[in-house]
C-alpha cells in the first residue's frame, strides 16, 4: 500500500523564484485583467442593449466575450493573491474550482468556436437560406448545449481528481490545473487518464474536425464563387480564424508547460507560457471582434463619440 496523507491544501511550486518582482508581477496582472473586464463587458453591454445585434452572428461571439470573463474570472483574481502571499499556499476545494473553471472556459471555447465555424459556413455556403437555417432559437440552442456539455464534461473529471490519493501537495505551477494534481496521486490513476483521453477526444480533437471540415466547404464556395463572395468569406472569417489560432497556440503553450520539464527554462518565459492561454485569448477576441465586425465598431465608435461631446459640454 503506498503512503498518502490527506492535505488541507496545496502549495503553488510556480511562485519559488518570483518574490523579487512580485510587486511588478501583480501590477502586470492586474492590468491585464482590468483591460479583460473592460473590454469584454464593453462588448458584451454593447451587443445585448443593441437590438440590431440581437443575430446569431453576433450572439456567438457574445458567448465567446461571456466565456472569456468567465475563464479570466476563475483564475487571475486567485493568482493576483498568490502573487502577493509568502506562503504560495491555495486550500483543497478552491484548488479543485479554479481547475473547474480552466478546464471548462477552454471547452466551451472551442465548443462556441466551432459553433462559430458552423454559422459562418451556412453564411456563406447558404446565404439565401441562412435566415431560416439559422434562427436566434437555434443558436441559444447551441450555446446552451455548448455551456451544459463544457461544465459536465469538466465536473467528471474534476470529481474523478478528486477522490485520489495524494502523496504530495506541490503543484509545480502558478495555478491549479487538473493534470497537475494528477500527477500528485500515489493511487491508480488509469480511470482519470482514459476519462482525460475521452475529455480531450469530446472537446478539442472533434472540435477541431469540425472547424476543418466547416472551413474546407468554405474555401471550396470561395475558389468556385465570385470576387465578392471570397471578399464576404475573408471579413467575416478573419476574426474566428485569429482567435482559432491563437487559442491552439495557447493549448499548445500549456501542453509543453505542464507535460515537459523546463525545470532549466528561464522563470518570466516560464509564467508567460502558464498565462498565456487565459489572458491572451480574453484580450484578441473583444479586439478581434471589436475591429473586424463594422456594426459593432461603429456602434463603439458612436458611444465614445457621444460621450466625449457630452464631457465637452459639461466643460
Amino acid at each position: 500500500m503506498s503512503n498518502f496523507t490527506h492535505f488541507s491544501h496545496f502549495r503553488l511550486g510556480g511562485f519559488s523564484e518570483t518574490r523579487v518582482l512580485k510587486h511588478l508581477f501583480f501590477m502586470i496582472v492586474m492590468f491585464i485583467y482590468t483591460l479583460i473586464l473592460c473590454a469584454n463587458l464593453l462588448l458584451i453591454v454593447v451587443i445585448c442593449k443593441n437590438r440590431s445585434l440581437h443575430e446569431p452572428m453576433y450572439i456567438f461571439p457574445c458567448s465567446l466575450f461571456i466565456n472569456e470573463l468567465f475563464g479570466s474570472t476563475g483564475s487571475l483574481p486567485l493568482l493576483l493573491v498568490q502573487i502577493l502571499s509568502d506562503s504560495h499556499t491555495v486550500s483543497v476545494p478552491l484548488c479543485f474550482l479554479q481547475s473547474f473553471c480552466v478546464y471548462s472556459y477552454v471547452s466551451v471555447e472551442f465548443y462556441i468556436l466551432a459553433v462559430i465555424s458552423y454559422d459562418r459556413c451556412l453564411a456563406i455556403c447558404y446565404p439565401l437560406q441562412y435566415n431560416s437555417l439559422m434562427t436566434f432559437k437555434k443558436a441559444a440552442v447551441l450555446i446552451a448545449v455548448s455551456w451544459l456539455t463544457a461544465c459536465l464534461s469538466v465536473v467528471c473529471t474534476v470529481s474523478l481528481s478528486s477522490t485520489l490519493q495524494l502523496c504530495g501537495n506541490i503543484i509545480d505551477n502558478i495555478y491549479c490545473n487538473n493534470y497537475s494534481i494528477v500527477k500528485l496521486a500515489c493511487s491508480d490513476t488509469t480511470i482519470n487518464n482514459i476519462y482525460g483521453l475521452v475529455l480531450l477526444i469530446i472537446s478539442v480533437i472533434l472540435p477541431l474536425i469540425w472547424i476543418l471540415y466547416t472551413y474546407m466547404r468554405i474555401l471550396k464556395v470561395c475558389f468556385s464563387g465570385s470576387k465578392q463572395t471570397r471578399q464576404k468569406a475573408v471579413s467575416t472569417c478573419t476574426p474566428h480564424l485569429a482567435s482559432m489560432l491563437n487559442f491552439a497556440f495557447g493549448i499548445c503553450f500549456e501542453t509543453i508547460q505542464s507535460r515537459l520539464n523546463l525545470s532549466g527554462v528561464p522563470i518570466l518565459l516560464s509564467i508567460f507560457l502558464s498565462l498565456y492561454l487565459i489572458t491572451c485569448q480574453p484580450i484578441l477576441n473583444p479586439v478581434m471582434y471589436g475591429l473586424k465586425m463594422s456594426k459593432i465598431l461603429n456602434i463603439c465608435k458612436s458611444l465614445f463619440c457621444s460621450k466625449a461631446l457630452i464631457i465637452q459640454l459639461n466643460c
